[in-house]
């Protein structure tokens, strides 16, 4: 490991990327305690404290904190999420947008720009909402959350809340481009690990008082190691269909068949269908939250994770989000075609129709593994909570997060490596025609 350590920083320009992306994560954290003005913090903070299990309490998670403070990043990345999502979904559906996904680096361009002019849209649309909703909060004393409401507060809320997501979409921009692993994901995989530290404290309080036993912590460590060790296993396992090509003719010989083939991911959504599903069924909640109109509590009461309709709901929902989500990015017809057109087939199967029956038969079986174990993860704080009083939410959304943005990055970084010991290899070796 210290080895590992000292090749990444022994490269120069690896170790200017990790540092400039360091120092962007800092800058980051360091927005997320910059309140926004006009707001009582404290009244703010003892509103938030019974948001647990709704979508506030969701994207407060997301945002690091910044939304029960109520900061300049207090809406985070989530309108530039929001904005990516209908965008990749328009290109399946519009057929204009389509067209220009596949118009190369000019065409990518201009859906990032669309993308951004989306996520201003949209972060506009979400202040208004949040600073009018400020202003109907009150304490549990019936203290008011804004001092001042109005016109001029709206306003000022809305230009200081889309101004900061407007630099956290900057600040991931950079990240991507000058330094390592991608910057909105990084960006997020921030917000989350910002509160690891207040767990492991809390925890440690916990057991100091007795309130947790020495044995149920230890058996909690391992059960959260077997589960991030699950978690690396079912991002990184795919079913490898094989792809044969047929002989071609090269000068006076014959090539040999070139084998290869193609990688179908176990969970090809990724963490789209939970966020999809906890948006939707932590709704009535949220709405509970604003609203003092009994059915609507009633409602809500039964939309709570300790309740056994909340993860029945919740499972389906991400078992249908999973399909859905799938059946949208991939197109096994359009792969299919592709295959065909290079010459290649699956061993077995005839080209074109019979290629694409195959290949989705095996998306759908791999699809409901996937939806299996995402739906596990994401109901596992629920059974640690209720079974041995975790202090704290372990799994869920937040994990798969954190996983796979530590794979993707650790990916890089060791290409990064491996790309410096082939120039350091080939160095000093003169190669024909070369210049």
């Amino acid at each position: 490991m210290i080895q590992s350590l000292i090749n990444i920083f022994s490269i120069t320009e690896l170790r200017r990327r990790i540092l400039f992306t360091l120092g962007m994560l800092a800058v980051y954290r360091i927005g997320c305690h910059v309140p926004t003005p006009g707001i009582d913090a404290t009244v703010l903070a003892k509103f938030f404290e019974g948001t647990q299990g709704t979508l506030l309490g969701l994207v407060s998670t997301f945002t690091g904190g910044a939304l029960s403070r109520m900061t300049v990043f207090a809406l985070g990345i989530m309108p530039y999420i929001s904005a990516s999502i209908i965008l990749q979904l328009l290109t399946v559906v519009f057929e204009p947008i389509e067209k220009l996904s596949k118009e190369g680096e000019q065409g990518r361009k201009t859906i990032t720009k669309w993308t951004r002019y989306g996520t201003i849209i949209l972060s506009v649309i979400q202040s208004a909402g949040i600073a009018v909703g400020l202003q109907t909060m009150t304490g549990p004393g019936g203290e008011p959350v804004v001092a001042s409401p109005g016109f001029g507060f709206i306003t000022l809320t809305i230009l200081t809340l889309t101004a900061g997501t407007a630099f956290i979409m900057w600040l991931g921009e950079q990240i991507t481009e000058r330094g390592i692993g991608n910057g909105i994901s990084l960006i997020i995989f921030a917000g989350i690990v910002a509160g690891t530290p207040a767990a492991i404290v809390n925890s440690i309080r916990l057991i100091d008082t007795g309130a947790i036993s020495l044995f149920v912590a230890l058996l909690i460590v391992v059960v959260m190691v077997a589960v991030v060790w699950a978690i690396v296993f079912m991002e990184t396992g795919a079913r490898k269909v094989p792809i044969q090509y047929a002989k071609r003719v090269v000068g006076m010989s014959r090539a040999g068949d070139r084998g290869s083939h193609l990688p179908l991911k176990v969970n090809m959504s990724g963490v789209i269908p939970p966020i999809f599903a906890s948006s939707i069924i932590m709704f009535p909640a949220t709405v509970a939250n604003l609203v003092d109109v009994p059915w609507i509590q009633k409602a809500a009461s039964y939309m709570t994770p300790s309740h056994w309709l909340y993860n029945l709901v919740y499972v389906g929902a991400i078992i249908f989000f999973c399909y859905f989500y799938t059946a949208v990015t991939f197109n096994p017809v359009d792969v299919a075609d592709n295959i065909k057109k290079q010459g290649g087939f699956v061993p077995g199967i005839r080209p074109g129709k019979n290629t694409a029956e195959f290949i989705d038969a095996v998306l759908n079986r791999l699809t409901f593994a996937g939806a299996i174990y995402v739906s596990a993860v994401c109901v596992l704080p629920t059974f640690l909570i209720n079974q041995f009083n975790v202090p704290f939410y372990f799994g869920g959304t937040s994990l798969l997060i954190i996983v796979g943005v530590g794979l993707d990055t650790s990916s890089q970084i060791e290409a990064h490596l491996i790309s410096r010991s082939y120039e350091g290899f080939m160095r000093g070796i003169s190669l024909k025609g070369r210049r």
